[in-house]
């Protein structure tokens, strides 16, 4: 082979490595897309649910409270159930902030193979 012909091959199979790469990346970036989209969802259901139970048990305490006044058997249920809700409510709250705490950043993992890649590439340049 002659020197153009091999240089013309040297750079497509450079440009199809480096369409290669970029493809694999776009992947990797739609995957961390989607997850990032389920945990923001989860988020926004562990969120709603601590907002209605905490109402909720906001507003049988103060039955509570009301009923107080009233006979026993009523104070009792209610109680219960007032208990349930505001638990049931805390415990989502808890969940939704320790997701928040423990959340990844947005795509992370595209982030981390870029800096692999980037690095290879260093190791590379340097053995040449």
């Amino acid at each position: 082979m002659s020197g153009p012909q091999r240089m013309s091959s040297s750079l497509r199979g450079l440009a199809s490595t480096v369409l290669e790469l970029v493809q694999i990346r776009l992947e990797l970036l739609s995957i961390e897309a989607q997850e990032e989209v389920l945990r923001v969802g989860a988020l926004l259901v562990y969120g709603a649910i601590a907002v209605a139970f905490l109402s909720l048990g906001v507003v049988l305490l103060a039955l509570l409270i009301t009923v107080a006044l009233w006979d026993t058997h009523r104070l009792l249920a209610l109680g219960v159930f007032t208990g349930l809700f505001l638990v049931t409510g805390g415990v989502a709250a808890w969940l939704a902030r320790e997701r928040v705490r423990s959340g990844t950043y947005l795509f992370s993992a595209s982030v981390e193979e870029l800096r692999k890649d980037r690095d290879g590439l260093r190791a590379a340049k340097e053995d040449d």
